[in-house]
């Protein structure tokens, strides 16, 4: 049986996960509405609104197993002016946004935490309070998460289309081996290490992304 901490940790992982996944895809469609592909506009994926993004089994997966997906934004390369260049913003704007949106949340929570708990108002931080600080605290660690997984060169992946984008004759010479062990790969990086007791995606994504927190942390103390 779960604990109720770990339930209550679940449920307050919630709103920080709709917030990444919401401004992560949103992001990606309206970078390519700006660049001229409608696509994700006639598919009604220009609004912040998460029921529109969220993937329901992507979203138990990563509330569950901390690893999941959003409804990808679908678009046409086609309607852009400069296929490469153009098809490289959007792919980056989707990770760029989950890193500007945890940049956003250090400051809100650094403003909060030390302007009003401690500061100027001093008002005491009580249940209520605490919860609230850390949903926020959530979003920046989820959303530095996003930004740095995201950005991995595999299948279905931002880092993929960029690797395309940026070195489109090296990526066409090994595209299908990758596509062929797509699978394989994101089973390699999400299995324990034997003698680790951890995985290649918590040396490559998680710690990376705490270090980014904690220096976004680091950064709204001073204000």
């Amino acid at each position: 049986m779960f604990s109720k901490e770990y339930i209550l940790q679940k449920i307050l992982f919630i709103p920080a996960i709709l917030i990444a996944f919401t401004v992560h895809e949103y992001a990606h469609a309206k970078m390519a509405d700006k660049l001229g592909d409608k696509t994700p506009r006639f598919q009604g994926r220009l609004t912040l609104n998460p029921i529109t993004h969220i993937d329901p089994i992507g979203f138990v997966m990563i509330l569950i197993f901390g690893f999941g997906w959003a409804r990808p934004v679908e678009t046409n390369p086609r309607a852009f002016k400069n296929y490469y260049k153009d098809d490289l913003k959007v792919s980056v704007a989707g990770p760029l946004s989950n890193l500007i949106t945890a940049f956003i949340f250090a400051l809100i929570y650094g403003i909060i935490a030390n302007h009003i708990f401690v500061g100027d108002y001093g008002i005491k931080i009580n249940n209520i309070m605490f919860l609230i600080l850390y949903i926020i605290q959530s979003v920046v660690t989820i959303n530095a998460m996003l930004f740095l997984f995201n950005l991995l060169p595999i299948p279905s992946l931002d880092g993929f289309h960029v690797l395309r984008d940026l070195f489109p004759k090296f990526f066409y010479k090994f595209s299908d081996v990758i596509y062929g062990y797509q699978m394989v790969i994101l089973v390699l990086l999400i299995v324990p290490l034997p003698g680790f007791g951890t995985s290649i995606i918590s040396f490559i994504v998680h710690r990376p992304s705490m270090a980014i927190a904690s220096l976004f942390f680091k950064i709204a103390s001073l204000i």
